[in-house]
């Protein structure tokens, strides 16, 4: 019976034993693991969740490059036009010395002063931009003003000359309303709302003229060539 008694008791000796080498472990694994979730008050730290990072966008920087490939554009039809007036002012007393018709010298001879204003309604909006006033070769327009000085050299003086001038006229003052009309539309879209009305009424002065031409030739010129004899 005492050797029971005294059995047991070891063994029990040796699972106190055990468990006392085992705690520290224990302890040491919780400690460690509290550390780890602990943010240092006692309390432990909750992973704040993810949030998905706001896409960028490009839409502003896309509509900076627009306007400024647009104002880019629009300074280039500004040079070009500018080279265009310029030109005019010395072709078009070429066609008022070779025109016959008095209505027709005297058209010409008051578009030749609108065309030196138009010079300087093109200097005025470089002045505004804060450019200075540049030509670029026209290759339209010094195509329309060798064609028209052909036609004078080609036609006999009289009433075939002055329809070829008329002619030669109206082609280039299409190509200018349609110049005019997009530069206005462009300075419409930058928000150059003072410059659109300036070249507006360069606008309106070439369509204006443009009809004038018209009416010169349907009034006598136009029906006189048609009974002139090659």
């Amino acid at each position: 019976m005492v050797s029971s008694i005294l059995l047991q008791d070891h063994h029990e000796k040796n699972n106190y034993n055990s468990y006392l080498y085992k705690k520290p472990i224990i302890i040491k694994l919780a400690t460690t693991m509290e550390k780890k979730t602990s943010n240092g008050n006692g309390s432990v730290k909750k992973s704040a969740p993810k949030t998905a990072k706001p896409k960028s966008s490009n839409a502003s920087e896309n509509g900076s490059m627009q306007e400024s490939q647009l104002m880019k554009l629009f300074q280039d039809e500004l040079k070009d036009i500018y080279w265009a007036e310029k030109a005019l002012t010395k072709a078009i007393p070429k066609m008022i010395k070779n025109a016959t018709s008095e209505d027709l010298a005297a058209a010409l001879e008051a578009h030749l002063e609108e065309t030196q204003e138009h010079v300087a309604r093109v200097e005025q909006v470089f002045e505004i931009l804060g450019k200075t006033a540049t030509a670029k070769k026209c290759e339209a327009m010094a195509g329309l003003i060798e064609e028209a000085q052909a036609i004078m050299e080609d036609c006999e003086e009289g009433s075939m000359r002055d329809a070829g001038i008329i002619s030669a006229g109206q082609k280039v003052e299409h190509y200018e309303i349609a110049s005019y009309g997009t530069l206005c539309q462009f300075a419409e879209t930058l928000g150059l709302e003072e410059i659109k009305n300036i070249l507006g009424q360069t606008l309106d002065e070439e369509k204006a003229a443009d009809e004038k031409l018209s009416e010169v030739a349907e009034s006598a010129i136009n029906v006189a060539a048609a009974h002139e004899q090659e």
